[in-house]
């Protein structure tokens, strides 16, 4: 009898350790990256950068919805309920309408435009001052961008400058912002 007894232990053991053998051992959880803010929890500037369409393509696209437009305001909107993720361009034209133009920044399409007063936005500027600036917003952008040291413009506003417009340009950067200003003669404010 103490026989089967032994016999039976042995066996428990014999199982259990197989058994144990078998379940693979725990291991260290997989160390895991920071996930990537959703673009409605990212600053303006880092949701930009995620435009598939470019500020300058954007303004292509809205000058080309009238007669010899001209833009003069650029931002970039991140997506909402009512909107896409896009770049609302306002666009000056020779009789003085201001059109703003929704461009869809990853499609590049126009889903929208609207009428907007002109006098709302711009007190001491004049359709003429648009006209007449020898360098465009949309020429202005690449020599922000090139003199911010690379990154993508995503906002870009105007004001007058004596007799001539200036344009404010913010570019977004690997790690933050930066503004440059430039002149009606094409060059960065401030050299």
């Amino acid at each position: 009898m103490l026989n089967r007894i032994a016999t039976a232990a042995g066996l428990v053991v014999l199982t259990t350790g197989l058994a144990l053998a078998q379940t693979p051992a725990p291991t260290a959880p997989a160390p895991t990256t920071p996930a990537a803010p959703a673009p409605g929890d990212m600053k303006e500037w880092q949701a930009a950068k995620l435009a598939k369409i470019s500020l300058a393509d954007a303004i292509a696209t809205a000058e080309s919805q009238g007669d010899k437009g001209r833009a003069i305001d650029a931002d970039f909107e991140k997506a909402d309920s009512k909107n896409p993720m896009h770049w609302s361009i306002k666009v000056v034209y020779p009789d003085g309408k201001l059109v703003e133009h929704g461009i869809d920044a990853d499609t590049g399409k126009l889903y929208k435009s609207e009428n907007q007063p002109i006098e709302r936005y711009f007190t001491r500027l004049k359709v003429s001052d648009f006209q007449n600036a020898t360098v465009s917003l949309k020429d202005a952008l690449a020599i922000a961008e090139q003199k911010a040291g690379g990154g993508k413009a995503y906002e870009a506003e105007v004001e007058r400058d004596g007799q001539s417009v200036i344009y404010e340009i913010s570019v977004a950067l690997a790690d933050r912002s930066q503004e440059v200003k430039v002149g009606p003669d094409g060059k960065a404010v401030g050299d």
